[in-house]
């Protein structure tokens, strides 16, 4: 039986992403800060553990605690929107800190047993906004795009192992917590000088024609974690998939 190992287990895709696994019959670990707070179910092919990506010691003592990991998803991150100039230095560290820092120090974590194995897949969920230019995301697009040349050169640096890195880029889910965990409320990282500008934009984004669902990001980490080929990205949801063929 597989085991597979998710970030930001807590809500939104990973959540999703955890019940999609544990219903096809494989061990799932899902971290999250608070795992007091987990929605999941109880099982004895769920293993709940507390995981903060930006600290060594948690990473240390997870890897630990779950064994050997056929599959890692890295998960775990930060929305944000926001005009740049309005954005603080120390939000930009936080969203790269997590978003990028984290995604790899995770990496670096899992790839010496996959090595040692010569198997195992390394999911790294970024975004549609790394799929076109999109506006008032400029930072965390740049965290985002940072993982997908980081993603491209290390599935074939570990492919020579057997080991694959593939890329997930969810679109826009309008359901999910995007920007809950980022402590600033939006209205401060949009400056009434933007105001007329950013109008319009939160307008389209209210009424969108095509959103991303949970489900369709758990399909597509299915996907990425499960089949053989050499495939690197998988766009998830009908808004994502659409940005890909157009680009």
């Amino acid at each position: 039986m597989k085991t597979i190992l998710i970030t930001g287990s807590s809500s939104g895709y990973g959540l999703e992403t955890a019940r999609h696994f544990h219903a096809r019959g494989w061990n799932v670990i899902a971290t999250m800060r608070n795992p007091q707070a987990s929605p999941l179910p109880a099982s004895d092919r769920i293993r709940v553990l507390p995981l903060d990506i930006t600290d060594p010691d948690s990473i240390a003592s997870v890897i630990e605690a779950a064994g050997l990991i056929d599959v890692l998803v890295n998960n775990a991150g930060i929305g944000l929107v926001g005009a740049v100039e309005a954005t603080p230095m120390p939000l930009i560290r936080k969203i790269f800190e997590t978003n990028t820092f984290g995604t790899i120090a995770m990496t670096q974590a899992v790839t010496p047993q996959m090595r040692a194995r010569r198997s195992g897949v390394i999911v790294n969920v970024t975004s549609s906004t790394t799929l076109t230019a999109m506006p008032l995301a400029a930072l965390y697009t740049a965290s985002k795009q940072a993982i997908q040349g980081f993603t491209g050169s290390l599935a074939l640096e570990l492919g020579y192992f057997g080991v694959k890195a593939r890329l997930v880029e969810p679109g826009y889910g309008p359901t999910t917590r995007f920007a809950a965990n980022s402590l600033f409320r939006l209205e401060d990282l949009i400056p009434e000088s933007y105001a007329g500008y950013a109008g319009p934009i939160f307008e389209a984004f209210a009424t969108p024609e095509l959103v991303t669902r949970e489900s369709d990001v758990a399909e597509a980490i299915w996907r990425a974690a499960t089949e053989t080929g050499d495939a690197l990205h998988y766009p998830a949801g009908p808004d994502a998939v659409a940005l890909a063929k157009a680009g």
